[in-house]
């Protein structure tokens, strides 16, 4: 089976998972992953799906576009790439938590440092709505550090920008973070 992924733009209102996830489904589509959200007043879904044999990538986007556009909602199907046989390198999960004044640039800036030190960024919730209210901007990254990296010098590098920026910047392995955060 040929799998593909599904992107999904809109305005968000109620029930555009319950229409893309059909559309899909009626043609002959199975849904693998699902990951959505909402920023602001924007829905952005990323839908993966496996195919069945005969259903190429054009004729399903073709098809979701002609049922979901008339809603509002923007699509583009794409093939899902083979996966990279040497994988990543062994890594170890950790939670960036960084607050503090809002300015340009500061994604840009924190995740400069991650990529020099080969930090993989897999989930990302930025939220800037205070400018200069530290309490109103904050930054979640959840990142894959590989083992190799040298997470004092990381950390060191995070915490120097951060001080350039009066940010408060917090680096901690996941199993810490979610013992620490736990209700």
């Amino acid at each position: 089976m040929e799998k593909v992924i599904v992107t999904v733009l809109a305005n968000d209102r109620p029930g555009i998972l319950a229409s893309v996830s059909e559309a899909i489904f009626r043609e002959g589509g199975n849904l693998d992953q699902v990951s959505q959200t909402l920023l602001e007043t924007q829905f952005a879904g990323l839908f993966i799906a496996s195919l069945p044999e005969g259903l190429g990538v054009e004729h399903l986007q073709q098809k979701l576009r002609s049922v979901l556009s008339p809603q509002g909602m923007d699509i583009l199907v794409k093939p899902m790439p083979e996966p990279d046989t040497a994988g990543p390198p062994p890594s170890e999960p950790f939670v960036i938590t960084c607050f503090g004044p809002d300015r340009r640039g500061l994604v840009a800036e924190i995740t400069a440092i991650l990529a020099r030190h080969r930090v993989n960024v897999t989930n990302l919730r930025a939220m800037f709505e205070g400018g200069n209210d530290p309490s109103r901007n904050l930054m979640v990254y959840e990142a894959d550090v590989p083992l190799a990296t040298d997470t004092s010098a990381l950390s060191q590098d995070l915490r120097k920008r951060a001080g350039e920026f009066n940010l408060v910047i917090n680096i901690q392995h996941r199993n810490i973070f979610e013992s620490i955060t736990r209700i």
